[in-house]
Parts: C-alpha cells; structure tokens; sequence
C-alpha cells in the first residue's frame, strides 16, 4: 500500500518581514525551501502582504477580564490589598462564568497573531480554584491554535491570606499548571501579622511537582532588587535555570549603567528571566540592553478590562506599540525591536522555537497589509490571516 502523499501549502505573493515578494511553503507544520516531491499542494493568495511572526504574550490574566462584559464602574484603589478586594468585587458582578470570558479573550487574542500566551489564574480563598480550571478548560478548546502554560497565581498573597498556601500546593499538584506564581514577598505579602517564608514555598513546590515560577513583582529600589537577587540565588540552587521569571520587575526599570549591566549579568547567570507589560515610562524594562547582557525578557498584556483598569484590548502587536510608546521610539531599529520582544522575547521564555519565516521553523505567521514592520507596529493595520503550524486559523480578525 502506498503511503498517503504529504500536502504542502504554499502561500503565494508574500513579503517576509516585508521583504521581497515570495513564497512561503508549509509541510506538516514547519517552513520549508520548496515543495516536496510528489507533494499535493494547496494555494493561498498573499496578494503581496507583509507576512510576520505571529506573537507572544509572555503575560496575561484571562480569569479576570472584563472583555465583552456589561460596563464595570471601577473604584478608587490605593494599593494592591485595594485592587484585589475590587478582583473579587468585579467577579461577582458580573453575569459571565469565569470560562467563558476566559474563552472569549484568549480567542480574541489569538484571531489577533498570538501563538502563544503564558496565562495567570488567581488562586486564593475567594475562588478556590475555578479559574485556574477554567483558563484550562479554555486552553484545552484552543488546542492547536494557541499554546498555553498556566500559572496559579496567589494574588490575594500566600502568606498574608490564611488557606492560599494550601490552595497552592493543591493547584501544584493537579496536573493543570506548568508554574506557579508568587507576588511581592517581602512587601505586600510580608504583612498582615502573619509569619512565614513565600519563596521558600513556592520554590519548595516547585522543585516537588516538576514546575516552573513566575513571580510578580511591584516593589522598586533596594527592597525590589534584593528580591531579584534572591530569587536569583534560589533559582541557582534548586537548578531552575531557565524555568523562573519575574514579573513587572518594576526596581529593574529604574537602574542604569553599571548598575544595570551587574544586575543582567546576575540574572543571565542564574537563568532567570523577566516580563514586562509597557505600562508606562518609568515601569518598562530596558529589554534592548537586558537582551544584549544575554537576559530573555517576554512582553505581555497583562490584565485586561479587569478591576485594576478598564484598558486592554490582548493585541500584542498594539502591546509591541505600546512599548515603543512608552521608550519614545523614533528609529526603524527601535520599533522593530519593539515587535522582536513580542515575537522572539515571548517565545523565549515560553521555550518555543522563533517563528523566523526561514526554512525550519514554525508555520506561524500572520499577513498584514502595509509597507515594512517599523510601519506596521505604529499603523497597527488589521490581521488579514493568522497561519499557525501552516493551517489558517484566522481572517480578518476571526477565527474561523
């Protein structure tokens, strides 16, 4: 019996990285130089569209979201104990179970060229465990359009809030996640009268059940950077490298020089990685010189229509703007760099192979009208087509 022949797709009249127009060649999921021998293959009209990475959101919380929701009247919050009361607030008000807005944004972001997203669920006395089993439900839908590594995120902190721990430990052991999360444990987390050790913990778990970290961090200057250096010096010692990142990194955004270039060569040593969400100009990381020193930083959205703001839209080619925004980009070199922490940052850190558009690596790009990437990333044009492991998902901003 003769084997079945293998099908290649071949999408025509594009323009990689806006680049000369060609052809770009999918078999099984992979780019290749030219059509297989005896290959069927099928024919896609690029009609001389730019074709780019499809991109990476290297942090997002879908189990908060608001996206597609009745109007959510936000109320003054002064810090984080504030805006987690409002976490809890918004989820009971709304009419929506938390796997369905999940769905839905995780959806509307992937229609929009996102291959892949590393997504936090709360994880705390108020909601158990729903939305982590929601936001896996939601990914288990999207298989084979969006990658998903989940991490349960004890936003309410672990050691401040009696029953979070033991809620960690059994998100840790389900099955459900890939990491878990922590947040500022020797600021936020440090109060409430409470003793106790939140890394020790959260890296204890880690090492038992084969998961990776990730830890927000808000607090700024020497009490930031001695947390960075700590989780740098857990990470070494339980041989995490590579499977620890830190969120925000909001103490990072504020060095320079020397100071900055010691703290990289720390965390490139140790393997731990950063994420950033381009809020504003004094709380981006500089992941241009973070990325020269060898460390991997990832570029994410955040929360999106959640209590915390009513901004957000999971488009990271917009976040890719966002960032230039908010480093005053002017140069061509600036902005590209702006949309290679999108592409290239988040799949680094999420272990993916780059979507390149050369011979070898992924499928995954989507086409875009426009006249070059530095034009796209500030003209923000409409995804025409979303391919993913060379298999349109999307068109015109619908999955289909």
């Amino acid at each position: 019996m003769s084997p079945t022949p293998r099908t290649a797709t071949l999408f025509h009249d594009v323009r990689p990285l806006g680049g000369p127009a060609g052809d770009l060649i999918a078999v099984d999921g992979v780019l290749v130089a030219e059509v297989p021998e005896g290959a069927s293959v099928e024919r896609v009209d690029g009609g001389g569209r730019l074709a780019l990475p499809t991109l990476v959101d290297a942090h997002i919380h879908p189990d908060k979201t608001s996206w597609g929701e009745p109007w959510y009247r936000r109320r003054p919050a002064g810090g984080i104990a504030e805006y987690v009361a409002g976490d809890v607030d918004l989820a009971r008000s709304l009419p929506t179970p938390v796997g369905e807005r999940a769905l839905r944004l995780m959806s509307h972001a992937a229609a929009l060229g996102t291959r892949a997203m590393r997504a936090h669920a709360d994880v705390a006395p108020a909601y158990g465990l729903a939305g982590v089993e929601a936001v896996a439900r939601a990914a288990a839908k999207l298989a084979g359009i969006v990658d998903v590594e989940l991490v349960a995120f004890p936003q309410h902190g672990v050691v401040r809030e009696p029953g979070a721990a033991e809620l960690l430990a059994e998100a840790a052991a389900s099955g459900l996640v890939s990491h878990i999360g922590g947040i500022d444990p020797t600021g936020f987390d440090a109060t409430g009268g409470r003793d106790g050790d939140q890394l020790g913990l959260v890296f204890g778990l880690a090492e038992k059940h084969g998961l990776g970290l990730d830890i927000h961090l808000h607090d700024r200057g020497e009490p930031g950077l001695a947390v960075i250096r700590d989780i740098a010096a857990r990470t070494r010692a339980a041989g995490l490298r590579g499977r620890v990142a830190v969120a925000h990194a909001f103490a990072v955004a504020g060095l320079a020089g020397r100071e900055l270039d010691e703290l990289a060569d720390l965390l490139a040593e140790s393997g731990v990685a950063l994420t950033t969400v381009a809020l504003g100009e004094t709380t981006i990381l500089p992941f241009r010189r973070l990325a020269e020193r060898g460390v991997t930083v990832g570029l994410g959205s955040d929360g999106v229509r959640d209590s915390w703001s009513p901004y957000g839209d999971a488009d990271m080619l917009h976040r890719a703007w966002l960032a230039g925004w908010a480093l005053d980009a002017r140069l061509d070199e600036e902005l590209e760099a702006c949309f290679a922490i999108a592409a290239d940052g988040g799949a680094a850190l999420m272990g993916l192979p780059a979507a390149d558009l050369r011979p070898g690596s992924p499928a995954d790009f989507m086409l875009v009208e426009g006249e070059c990437l530095p034009q796209v990333v500030v003209d923000l044009p409409r995804r025409d087509l979303v391919v993913r492991a060379g298999r349109v998902v999307a068109r015109d901003g619908r999955l289909v």
